[in-house]
């Protein structure tokens, strides 16, 4: 990996664009907020560390520089586990050729626990691991709102077929409420957070009686952490982008757009006044190509327009991009004139979905509030 780089007397302006900027005095709210609520409760946060992909978010995130911590690739659990990263969960499906893999990260310390939902793969994880003579701790996946991946929380048969393989390896389950995504409401979100806290316990109460120890009972999403009033039989929840926030968390209500920490910085490259629009080097290679709030009641297209300063510019948008040009215009309906942004100007556009505009990038240029001062450039990390 890249080192992080002490900038000297640099600004935004001075940065060649489009980059990734990050204001990490936002991401310490962010934090701080969601560990207020949790902390009542007396659940572990286990961040997931798919979001930020960068050593230096980890370290704001975690309890301690060695975790715990949820991963999404075996390429995170690796960089993770060289910064000193020793408590993991690998949140995606196992599968055999993945499991070497496992078993070396584990050879060096690493507690690396992978997630499973069938019996087929339960049995070869228990087989791979009576072959190497090393258990490999697995959790089952429970899936607590027809979103994805996962066993029916009450489906005593499936879950104990799958234990029965696993033997000592079962270690818990896990539960992820994709669903509250589409959720509207405080009262609609803290039923789905109420939903994944009850099915995921209902999951583990099965296996108990099956005469199976579960010690970890792991449910989570950012909708449902910040929205959860009940965590009793829960030991850990995740989640993971609390930590920048976007506009699909605004749109669901979990933050507001005050709280996004990310933003795209972009260059004013010309001008279309017959068609209202101001082009800006920032396409979809830079913002990504996700589209999440098309589904909500407010449409930001590819994000949400701001100054220099991360300041929300009044109903300017990107609204289509090419490769490498942004489209900026008002918002459909909006009766305001366009801004007059001379070429060269520079502005800050935030993304839809956090986790997919940072994965346009190699490294987060680090501001703090509306300073335009860049304190650092802080390297994060892509693929599998």
């Amino acid at each position: 990996m890249q080192e992080t780089q002490t900038l000297n007397d640099l600004a935004l302006n001075d940065l060649p664009t489009p980059c990734l900027v990050l204001d990490v005095a936002k991401v310490e709210r962010n934090i701080a907020r969601l560990r207020a609520h949790l902390a009542p409760m007396g659940v572990t946060l286990r961040p997931h560390l798919k979001t930020g992909k960068s050593v230096e978010v980890a370290h704001m995130v975690m309890d301690t520089p060695e975790g715990p911590a949820t991963v999404s690739t075996l390429k995170e659990a690796q960089l993770f586990a060289a910064a000193g990263v020793r408590d993991m969960i690998y949140a995606v499906g196992i599968t055999p050729d993945k499991l070497n893999a496992v078993l070396a990260l584990r050879a060096q310390g690493v507690d690396l626990a992978v997630l499973l939902d069938s019996p087929e793969q339960a049995v070869f994880v228990a087989q791979h691991s009576r072959d190497a003579g090393v258990a490999i701790p697995a959790l089952i996946e429970i899936d607590c709102d027809g979103h994805r991946s996962g066993v029916r929380p009450d489906d005593a048969a499936q879950l104990l077929a799958i234990a029965g393989a696993l033997g000592d390896n079962l270690r818990g389950v896990l539960t992820h409420a994709g669903g509250s995504y589409g959720a509207r409401g405080d009262d609609a979100l803290r039923q789905c957070a109420q939903v994944e806290r009850d099915g995921v316990v209902v999951a583990a109460e099965i296996l108990r009686a099956g005469g199976h120890a579960c010690p970890v009972v792991s449910l989570g999403s950012t909708p449902t952490a910040h929205y959860a009033t009940d965590l009793s039989g829960v030991t850990e929840v995740r989640a993971g982008v609390f930590v920048f926030q976007d506009l699909v968390m605004a749109g669901v209500g979990v933050c507001g757009v005050e709280d996004i920490a990310l933003s795209v910085l972009a260059s004013v490259i010309g001008h279309q006044r017959d068609k209202g629009w101001v082009l800006v080097d920032a396409g979809w290679m830079a913002m990504s190509r996700d589209r999440g709030t098309a589904r909500q009641a407010v449409d930001q297209g590819y994000g949400l327009v701001c100054d220099i300063t991360g300041t929300p510019i009044p109903d300017l948008l990107m609204v289509d991009a090419n490769q490498e040009h942004g489209i900026i215009a008002l918002r459909p309906g909006a009766e305001g004139t366009l801004p007059d942004l001379p070429i060269g100007a520079r502005l800050r556009i935030l993304p839809n979905h956090a986790c997919a505009t940072g994965a346009q990038h190699g490294s987060y240029h680090i501001v703090r509030g509306q300073s335009d001062r860049v304190e650092a450039a802080w390297p994060r990390f892509g693929g599998w």
